[in-house]
């Protein structure tokens, strides 16, 4: 017995290397899967069953013992208040039709047709089929982004699927804990009267605790008794403390009173409410990651083998029934296409938020002696893997099946109408690369509109913006108005969007003098014509134009530089059509086959 004992500590990790590796593999895994443009979820499962129950390398109840169960309670109750932060109402009421008929008819008979399939199919119990079936509201925000960059769908079956996931997100989580106090009261009360007394005052305590931490939080905001380098802290603090104040008020009243305060702070109009956004969506992906490999990795393997057929009866229900009821009695008398709606109605992938709020209310279920509530992790786990395996692999080709796939390559969106930025779109379609001109002048986009230019009059950062251009469609942002500093603006602004590698700017006026240098963090990567708004205007206005130009064996990059020593390299274009524009200064290569795209002197 001491040897045992002795190899169990000899192979066990401490609190903080066991940490340290989820956080390691799962930020990791996200990493690798954006490298290889797939779904991190797909990497974090493998993981986490990698280092748990297959090799044993971690352990979570042995390794981190007593501190997993608050750790995974705080970091579920920061992710519902993230879902919470997403529900803006007045979002909802500018959504197009389609997407509100998803969330106001979707939603709740989602949930039900979830927890029919769960009582029915999967053979449990009422309470945790209401429960489970409250979260399986959600399609996976955090796939669905991926998926449809990779697809590239036509614009509005992406923005039903894009907006649906966004909404449902809060949605679902709400569900869930309303659905679990409703169990709770049920349970723990002696009469049905005690449990509605239950039921109500839980719900009183943890609204009024969201309602005040959400409106004295906003107001400390708005009136500036918080200065601007505390305002993540604060919240962060009054977050942890609403959470253990209601709990401790009235156990498990906590995820619903965070829930709400996230909704009240959403809807307030703070003027740093991006700041806010930006601190909850990395936290959100780091608590996501390694809430997932840590129930990945302690997954109870007899319990993965105690799913029978009913669990794969209960996948295919879910995929191929309740999904397609739920979307296309929501979606009747919208004037949606049936071929567009049974792409929506096949499309639901589950996310990792699914899974951990799944895997921590079959805990609490189980507390509460619902035994078939540990079924409810592995049925999690399982649904996720299969819906994004599957949506994964024949998204795309069931769109272009359909004829619903969007252009195959990555378009550009180019901030700013002018005549030299309307010549550069135009070679841009001579590529077959798709552009979109936006500028909130209307005027300056007529030349753009009379070449055939798709053009969005307003301004990109609006929200009729967010509405109306769908930037799935697009891998690269160009801004180029004769203005630096909101050309700086957006490039700011949606980097996180597009990618700070993707994201360019015209050269600043007086850019190279110390003075007006701006920090690495601001802006985007200088163009690689290494010219201002107002020279390259004058250049063009000279008779300078842009030109494609294929480079091969006989005609190598060298020999086209000979040629136009003058010349000035924007971009090369791939084989398979895919374009990268080339920074400032940067030593580019070509290669045969290359297309280069460049602007040249008028020839003499």
């Amino acid at each position: 017995m001491d040897h045992i004992v002795t190899t169990e500590t000899l192979g066990a990790l401490n609190p903080v290397t066991a940490i340290a590796l989820v956080g390691a593999i799962g930020v990791g895994s996200q990493w690798i899967a954006w490298r290889l443009r797939m779904p991190a979820i797909v990497l974090m499962l493998v993981a986490g069953i990698l280092i748990g129950p297959v090799f044993g390398i971690f352990d979570p109840a042995r390794d981190i013992g007593p501190l997993m169960a608050p750790m995974i309670s705080i970091a579920v109750a920061i992710i519902l208040f993230e879902g919470g932060l997403s529900l803006n109402f007045h979002t909802l009421q500018d959504a197009v039709g389609g997407v509100r008929r998803l969330v106001y008819i979707g939603a709740p008979l989602g949930w039900l047709m979830a927890a029919l399939s769960l009582h029915y199919v999967a053979g449990l119990s009422w309470s945790s089929s209401a429960v489970f079936g409250g979260i399986m509201i959600v399609t996976g925000p955090t796939v669905i982004a991926p998926l449809l960059r990779t697809a590239r769908l036509s614009r509005r079956p992406a923005t039903l699927l894009q907006w649906e996931a966004i909404i449902n997100d809060p949605i679902g989580a709400l569900a869930a804990v309303l659905a679990f106090e409703v169990v709770l009261a049920l349970n723990t009360a002696t009469t049905a009267s005690e449990a509605m007394m239950e039921l109500l005052v839980g719900a009183v305590v943890a609204t009024a605790a969201g309602v005040a931490a959400g409106v004295g939080l906003s107001r400390g905001f708005k009136r500036g008794w918080v200065p601007e380098y505390m305002k993540v802290p604060v919240l962060f603090a009054l977050l942890l403390g609403v959470f253990a104040a209601s709990d401790a008020v009235l156990h498990e009243s906590g995820l619903l009173a965070v829930t709400i305060m996230g909704i009240v702070i959403a809807n307030s109009k703070l003027p740093s409410y991006e700041e806010l956004r930006r601190f909850k969506e990395h936290a959100t992906v780091l608590l996501v990651s390694g809430v997932f490999i840590l129930l990945a990795a302690g997954l109870d393997v007899e319990a993965l083998g105690n799913l029978d057929w009913r669990a794969a009866a209960f996948v295919a229900v879910v995929v191929l029934v309740a999904r397609p009821l739920t979307v296309f009695i929501s979606l009747i008398g919208s004037g949606i296409p049936f071929r567009e709606k049974l792409l929506v109605a096949l499309t639901g992938p589950r996310g990792v938020v699914l899974v951990a709020v799944a895997g921590l209310f079959g805990e609490r279920l189980l507390s509460l002696g619902f035994e078939d509530a540990a079924l409810i992790a592995p049925l999690a786990f399982a649904l996720v893997a299969v819906t994004v395996v599957v949506n994964g692999f024949t998204l795309a080709p069931f769109a272009r099946l359909l004829g619903l796939a969007g252009a195959d390559v990555p378009g550009v969106v180019i901030i700013g109408g002018a005549d030299w930025t309307t010549a550069l779109a135009e070679v841009l379609r001579k590529a077959e690369v798709p552009v979109l001109m936006t500028d909130p002048n209307f005027v300056r986009l007529r030349k753009a509109r009379a070449a055939g230019i798709e053009t969005f009059s307003g301004d990109i950062l609006s929200e009729a913006a967010e509405q109306r251009v769908e930037l799935v469609s697009y891998a690269t942002l160009i801004a180029a108005t004769d203005n630096d500093a909101y050309n700086t603006l957006v490039t700011t602004d949606l980097a996180p969007e597009f990618g700070r590698e993707n994201v360019f700017q015209v050269m600043r006026e007086r850019a190279d003098s110390s003075r007006h240098q701006l920090p690495r963090t601001l802006g985007g990567r200088p163009l690689g014509l290494g010219a201002t708004h107002a020279e390259l205007e004058e250049l063009v206005a000279a008779g300078w134009t842009f030109r494609i130009t294929k480079l091969t064996e006989e005609f190598t990059l060298d020999d086209w530089r000979s040629e136009t020593p003058d010349g000035k390299l924007l971009a090369r274009i791939t084989a398979n059509g895919t374009i990268r524009f080339i920074r400032k200064n940067e030593d580019f290569k070509g290669a045969p086959g290359l297309r280069i795209i460049a602007l040249r002197p008028p020839e003499e």
